[in-house]
């Protein structure tokens, strides 16, 4: 039996869980390795994503009324910080902050930001935390009582599900010393728009989605052949939502450590979910979680949000 080298435990059990179900899925946080963390900054870049370019008018408008959710000398936590290209948007507006503390699970990606961040803003204390946002933060014991305002941009909550979103703001609310949470959401719109957003003609996207089958094969004794599978973007009314799927061109089995996975020809793995909000439907979900809606900003169009929720 062909024992191949696994060097990440989690990843082996989640796709393994995930591909051996019907149908085939593989969580999405395992897209943002260093390189998928390097492809997806590049996505934000494109012409075909308005999320990220339509998010930054919005809080570069109204980041000083942001400001007035964030408490004097606490802490701005910020959820799947990436580049952390938005927060500075905020920071420039936070002269009495005291401490930032970026959370990703990317911790050389994670370590280079926070470090350009903590020379751009001296003032402040830059404490990176690597950590999965999806499960229980624990907080450097320095910080853990200290007066705390989430900040979540990017459109991330619609990666999960209702469910899963629900749970998320529901352990946001029970962190100690949380006083407000900054959301960013992306808004039901055309589907064109959508679909376009998520299948670039650069093909930058395809090369995001795939590599999530390179990190496979080189943490989990994978052998996929990433060429065998396209890169496919659809949108779900039933569920409000663009899927990233890869799909199978041919029949084929692929070894992960000592479990074969078959594919059909056209069978794919559904990789990301990106749902899409309207106001209501937001409200629904943080109530669900003790919060409330206290002030919900979008752009001219209407095309994406930005909302700051408070403890009910």
């Amino acid at each position: 039996m062909d024992k191949r080298i696994v060097e990440n435990q989690a990843l082996l059990n989640e796709a393994r869980a995930g591909l051996t179900a019907i149908p085939k899925s593989l969580p999405s946080k395992w897209l943002y390795d260093d390189r998928g963390s390097a492809l997806f900054e590049q996505i934000t870049g494109l012409p075909e994503y308005y999320p990220t370019r339509t998010e930054i008018g919005i809080l570069t408008d109204t980041a000083s009324r942001l400001a007035r959710y964030v408490p004097k000398g606490g802490a701005l936590v910020e959820l799947g910080s990436g580049s952390s290209l938005k927060t500075r948007i905020l920071l420039d507006q936070l002269p009495d902050l005291g401490t930032y503390l970026p959370i990703d699970v990317s911790a050389s990606f994670l370590q280079a930001s926070a470090s350009d961040l903590a020379r751009s803003y001296a003032s402040i204390t830059v404490t990176p935390v690597v950590a999965d946002f999806s499960d229980d933060i624990d907080f450097p014991v320095e910080h853990g009582a200290q007066p705390k305002t989430a900040f979540f941009p990017g459109s991330t909550l619609g990666n999960l599900t209702a469910d899963e979103a629900t749970a998320l703001l529901t352990r946001v609310r029970q962190w100690p010393g949380i006083e407000a949470f900054i959301i960013g959401i992306d808004l039901v719109k055309d589907i064109r728009t959508l679909i376009n957003a998520y299948d670039d003609a650069a093909g930058v996207t395809a090369a995001f989605n795939r590599n999530i089958l390179h990190r496979i094969n080189r943490e989990a004794g994978g052998t996929f052949d990433p060429d065998r599978f396209a890169h496919e973007a659809r949108w779900s009314s039933e569920h409000s939502r663009i899927e990233m799927h890869l799909v199978s061109h041919v029949a084929q089995t692929v070894q992960l450590a000592e479990t074969e996975i078959a594919f059909r020809p056209g069978e794919s793995i559904h990789t990301e979910s990106s749902h899409k909000y309207t106001e209501d439907t937001l409200e629904k979900i943080v109530r669900a979680a003790g919060w409330t809606v206290d002030l919900f900003l979008t752009d001219a169009s209407k095309a994406f949000a930005v909302a700051a929720l408070r403890p009910k």
